[in-house]
């Protein structure tokens, strides 16, 4: 059954009501006693996903990271090092 909020035209009094679908709107206020209420559509609650048993909790995978990570240059150093040796071998 779900909860409707009300409020009141003339006295501007909000509230609460659990009802059934099928149930008539209300339309006497609580608190001022004119028959001047009208059915508010509200925001309600979200779905809340508690436990097991839910695929956001259990087997959705988590993005571990939103960018990838920056690819590394070799070092000129060490390249041209790597490459005196080559050529060092090749001589031999």
């Amino acid at each position: 059954m779900p909860t409707y909020q009300y409020r009141c035209k003339i006295c501007n009094y909000e509230f609460e009501e659990f009802q059934k679908i099928t149930d008539d709107p209300l339309v006497m206020c609580p608190e001022c006693q004119k028959q001047s209420l009208k059915r508010v559509i509200a925001g309600g609650a979200g779905l809340v996903f508690k436990g097991t048993g839910f695929y956001i909790t259990d087997y959705k995978k988590e993005n571990k990271s939103a960018t990838p990570a920056p690819e590394k240059k070799p070092d000129t150093k060490t390249q041209k090092k790597a490459e005196k040796g080559l050529k060092n071998n090749q001589k031999n």
